[in-house]
């Protein structure tokens, strides 16, 4: 009888588990705090770093402390979240992944495209808007895109960024380069292998400061907006009304734009080639 009264409260055991287990779960998946309490109970923020990606990731050769705007933008997040920042040095082109595999938390300064859209949220409300440009040869800039578009011509992007999507789209018949990071693009354009070098337009004027090469905005300009994205998952939909709202408040009250122009203004970087209806 013991037996039988035993074995009748683990069979009842057994089933109240097999009820509650799948409702326990469901409730974390629809709590749209889940991925912001994740992060704080970790107590870091991860973020991607990008060696040569100067001014918005900027490595200090001595410490290895980073720095730039990018990364004092996500410090200001980590900040608000009550976390330290937690920097994870990859490539533009290894996001995607890197969000799949739970190594970063929130990439600040991406391009919305459809391919990393698949398993990446982004935020709809840019923090600014840049533009494409190309870095070409002392002496040789060019006007429209279209001089570009030539078999002839070759042009370096960094593989699976934008930038590839760009050139593939607009220059189709010239040859197109992907290399794994701006390093090795420039290098190929100061080796005499590369006609051009597709860059945002303040990446571009960062680089051309080492008397690198020309800097040029082609016509008709293309208009590049810089969001934030995160990684596509259950209970993310507060961490992405946070960061909207983080967002909104930083272009409303002009602190992006004031940080990204000092920012510019202490590298010694000439904005003029900018039209001046031109607004980040």
């Amino acid at each position: 009888m013991f037996n039988t009264i035993r074995n009748i409260i683990a069979a009842a055991a057994i089933g109240l588990s097999m009820l509650v287990a799948p409702v326990t779960a469901h409730a974390d998946e629809n709590d749209p705090n889940t991925v912001i309490n994740e992060i704080r109970a970790s107590g870091v923020l991860k973020v991607p770093v990008m060696t040569g990606e100067e001014p918005g990731y900027i490595k200090d050769r001595t410490t290895g402390k980073w720095s730039g705007f990018y990364y004092d933008f996500l410090g200001e997040i980590a900040t608000a979240l009550g976390v330290t920042l937690e920097p994870v040095e990859t490539t533009w082109g290894n996001l995607a992944a890197d969000f799949q595999s739970n190594k970063i938390d929130v990439a600040i300064g991406v391009n919305p495209n459809p391919k990393r859209g698949l398993v990446v949220d982004y935020l709809w409300e840019p923090l600014f808007t840049d533009a494409w440009a190309v870095l070409t040869p002392k002496g040789k800039t060019v006007k429209t895109w279209e001089e570009l578009n030539d078999p002839s011509k070759t042009i370096v992007v960094q593989k699976g960024s934008t930038m590839q999507i760009v050139a593939q789209a607009l220059l189709p018949k010239a040859k197109i380069t992907p290399v794994e990071d701006r390093g090795l693009a420039l290098m190929e354009l100061q080796s005499n292998r590369a006609d051009a070098v597709l860059l945002a337009v303040f990446d571009a004027l960062e680089v051309s400061t080492q008397k690198i090469g020309d800097v040029s905005l082609p016509q008709p300009i293309l208009r590049n907006p810089a969001t934030l994205a995160v990684a596509r998952k259950p209970g993310n939909a507060g961490y992405i009304n946070f960061l909207t709202n983080w967002v909104q408040q930083e272009r409303s009250l002009g602190i992006a734009q004031g940080r990204l122009a000092k920012s510019w203004t202490d590298r010694g970087i000439d904005l003029s080639i900018l039209p001046k209806e031109f607004s980040f």
